[in-house]
């Protein structure tokens, strides 16, 4: 169940961050095709829903895998900073898991980080709305 309640979590803040930073959007290929041009980019669908559950999936894999990896290998930088460059390493993971995604096209979905300045803000959103729903959930749901 925790590990449901994190992609939806993790889905949720992506969702937001398309909204909010402008260098960052989500793209679905097959669903574009029908799309009169002039439709709102806001709407949310389901194959909206599942494309960023898919790209939750990828984020949460990339969070569990590279960024630890990334994390130890970065840790003198972290120490000087003072724990600053942990944004760095965040914008870093945010712009692979849109690499990812737009490289190989896992069912379609496509994440779009339009440079370093969009992944860097994305991760600032992406770990606001992160905590901010993980405020909101019961403890014994996260465990």
């Amino acid at each position: 169940m925790a590990l449901v309640l994190g992609l939806i979590v993790n889905a949720v803040a992506l969702w937001v961050a398309t909204l909010i930073v402008p260098g960052i959007s989500l793209y679905e290929p097959a669903a574009d095709a029908g799309m009169a041009s002039g439709t709102a980019d806001n709407d949310v669908s389901v194959p909206t829903i599942a494309a960023l559950l898919i790209v939750a999936v990828v984020f949460t894999l990339v969070n569990a895998v590279v960024k630890p990896i990334v994390q130890l290998l970065s840790l003198p930088l972290t120490i000087l900073t003072l724990g600053l460059f942990l944004l760095v390493v965040n914008a870093l993971m945010l712009m692979l898991t849109g690499w990812i995604t737009t490289t190989f096209q896992p069912f379609g979905a496509q994440y779009v980080v339009g440079g370093f300045w969009a992944a860097f803000f994305g991760a600032i959103v992406v770990g606001l709305v992160n905590w901010l729903l993980g405020m909101l959930i019961p403890s014994r749901a996260r465990d």
